[in-house]
């Protein structure tokens, strides 16, 4: 879609500073700007190291929720997992229960700094609390090589893990690890999710046959109908994920999950139980391990509280500005 003015864009951009309950993939505090249009209300939150081209692709996905008609769902409310950082597992149960009547737990793991005991402690503490009939699921946001990931997926399928995500950093690295793990019959499937957002070109996940699964996310692939046909072109099982977003854009996650064709696999979109606070009154978190589809109007008085300082608003009035100038863009 053609992008409107940059003027119209700023004239209602509000941004807002909200605290993290938890450290979350080095965040203390989640920073965004909300754009108002015709349609409603779009999330622009590329995180803070991300290049004004990368960042387009999140501007262009702001532009869609608050300018265009979203698909037509296929369901009313989509299944969620819950999210558990890199704590230690003393704290998991606490996190767990952010997330009411969820079955499904995805677990962050390969944090800088921590180990592999580390995360094998964090998910036997998942296991524990959940029961043996939940589905797990870890991240590790291709913080392993080759080698570690051979050796830490099989260590870690003792606690019979529905899928790893992003295990390697390169889409090679993720095609080598699925043949070394078929080869030591590790039946642990892989997810793609950075060689999917990151990527130039992440049919190559295909390509290569180098996933069982995708892991997509709006804002980071341009919006919701280039996701969906990101997903037909990849031809795999979809996962959708969020980017720690207000519930605005978890709005558009949900809204992206609601219309696939199916839908196998609990998405992560239950992530705004992770922040201290949100821009609506009613804010999409789980209720019963579901999420329902419906677009979000962040409320006046919650937009003042949470309100960025006027530095921190130039800062993103400006990034906004030179993703607008590299508009539009293609993943």
């Amino acid at each position: 879609m053609t992008a409107p003015p940059l003027g119209d864009l700023l004239a209602g951009l509000r941004v807002v500073s909200i605290p993290m309950r938890v450290r979350f993939r080095g965040v203390t505090h989640r920073e965004v700007a909300l754009i108002e249009g015709p349609a409603g209300w779009g999330e622009f939150g590329p995180f803070l190291e991300y290049p004004p081209a990368e960042a387009a692709r999140w501007l262009a996905s702001a532009i869609e929720s608050a300018y265009a008609a979203r698909p037509a769902p296929l369901r009313a409310s989509v299944p969620v997992n819950a999210t558990i950082p890199a704590v230690p597992p003393d704290a998991v149960a606490a996190v767990l229960q952010r997330f009411p009547g969820c079955t499904t737990a995805k677990v962050k793991v390969a944090e800088a700094g921590q180990m592999l005991a580390d995360d094998l402690d964090r998910v036997a503490a998942v296991r524990d609390a959940m029961g043996p009939s939940a589905r797990i699921r870890v991240d590790a946001n291709g913080g392993w090589s080759l080698t570690e990931a051979t050796d830490a997926v099989g260590r870690l399928a003792a606690y019979d893990l529905e899928y790893v995500e992003q295990p390697c950093a390169s889409v090679e690295e993720l095609a080598d690890l699925r043949k070394a793990l078929a080869r030591n019959r590790i039946n642990v499937p892989i997810a793609a999710d950075e060689s999917i957002r990151k990527a130039e070109d992440p049919l190559r996940v295909r390509d290569l046959e180098a996933a069982d699964l995708v892991v997509v996310k709006v804002a980071p692939l341009g919006g919701v109908a280039n996701a969906l046909r990101i997903v037909d072109e990849c031809g795999l099982p979809a996962v959708v994920s969020s980017a720690l977003d207000t519930s605005v854009g978890i709005s558009a996650g949900v809204a992206l999950a609601a219309a696939l064709p199916v839908l196998d696999h609990a998405c992560g979109l239950g992530t705004v139980g992770l922040f201290d606070g949100d821009v609506t009154m009613a804010p999409l978190v789980p209720v019963g391990g579901l999420l329902p589809q419906r677009r979000v109007t962040p409320d006046p008085g919650l937009l003042t509280h949470w309100a960025a300082p006027p530095h921190r608003v130039a800062w993103w009035r400006e990034r906004v500005e030179q993703a607008h100038g590299l508009f539009p863009t293609s993943p």
